[in-house]
């Protein structure tokens, strides 16, 4: 099994490591015809209009699109999380694929960036730890998409079929039982 890590900016690293940490392989993408040779892809945080914008200059936007429509297993954390949303609330979206809408930014700035901890049962037995980062969250959940974590009153954690989405990092933890779960949907 190869995961994708897309490598425009972000925890690219620290995803990488965690998913060879757990004895599969990693690798960077950077076009499209690299999208032929993974078996599911981690859109990390960072600045997601950045994102967007290297997606259609790169051209890897609607080949993207198509790959996690037919299936291609996907995990959004952060930006990531944006990029894979059907509406962001004040922007245009960007791949479209799972019926949430999100709030940039939606905690506050950079000195707003927080941590905590939460039991998602679907995931981990016990609390794992949750870091937040100029963080976003789910203001609205299609029918069916299902919930995995709240956190302040605010969904912080989705998924539907092949798209898992995120609006923290567990990257930068040390906890690998979100990077095991994204393995175990492939």
């Amino acid at each position: 099994m190869k995961i994708g890590v897309l490598s425009f900016q972000g925890g690219v690293k620290e995803h990488m490591d965690h998913i060879k940490s757990l004895g599969t392989d990693a690798v960077e993408i950077k076009d499209c015809r690299q999208l032929d040779e993974i078996d599911g892809i981690i859109l990390p945080g960072g600045e997601s209009t950045t994102m967007g914008k290297l997606l259609e200059i790169t051209k890897m936007m609607q080949p993207l699109r198509e790959k996690i429509l037919n299936g291609l297993p996907v995990w959004g954390t952060c930006a990531g999380m944006i990029l894979l949303a059907n509406s962001i609330e004040d922007s245009k979206s960007y791949l479209s694929v799972i019926d949430i809408s999100v709030r940039r930014n939606a905690y506050g700035s950079q000195i707003d960036s927080f941590r905590d901890y939460a039991l998602i049962p679907e995931v981990s037995d016990f609390k794992i730890p949750l870091v937040f980062i100029r963080a976003p969250f789910i203001t609205h959940l299609g029918d069916n998409v299902k919930r995995l974590c709240t956190i302040r009153e605010n969904v912080v954690a989705a998924r539907h079929d092949n798209v898992l989405v995120t609006s923290f990092h567990p990257e930068l933890t040390e906890d690998l039982k979100f990077h095991e779960y994204f393995l175990s949907m492939i």
